[in-house]
């Protein structure tokens, strides 16, 4: 495949697609990314994605990250789980979003790929729903 067609698929994807290297760098956020988070695809490559991951989960998530890396396994196996993400504004975000290992030519993994979609509405509808249960 080539790069244009590359490029013309992920970002006329429904879905956030995004590449964080070994280091959670970000090498890769398409247009629907853009669009979700708020942040334009300048903003975020070659930056860290703390950016868009809440400070209380942090840490969780960098020793969930850093064992799937180091391991060559993703604890989840590419299924698809809700998460708390961060709009550049500020505001909350929920996303359904599953996570590949990219290993490179010589087996060794060299970055994630997640694929998700923004969930924030039907999650706070459920959240709303469940709270007014008695």
């Amino acid at each position: 495949m080539d790069a244009a067609l590359f490029e013309a698929l992920s970002d006329h994807a429904p879905d956030v697609i995004i590449f964080v290297d070994r280091d959670e760098i970000i090498r890769f956020w398409n247009q629907r990314a853009e669009a979700v988070f708020g942040y334009r695809r300048d903003e975020m490559l070659g930056n860290a994605l703390t950016r868009i991951i809440p400070e209380h989960l942090r840490a969780a998530h960098h020793a969930g990250f850093r064992r799937a890396v180091d391991s060559g396994q993703a604890r989840l196996g590419g299924a698809a789980l809700t998460t708390r993400a961060v709009h550049k504004d500020g505001h909350a975000l929920y996303l359904e979003i599953a996570f590949g290992l990219v290993p490179a030519k010589d087996g060794a993994i060299q970055g994630v790929v997640a694929i998700g979609r923004d969930v924030t509405a039907r999650a706070l509808a459920t959240r709303e729903r469940r709270d007014k249960q008695p």
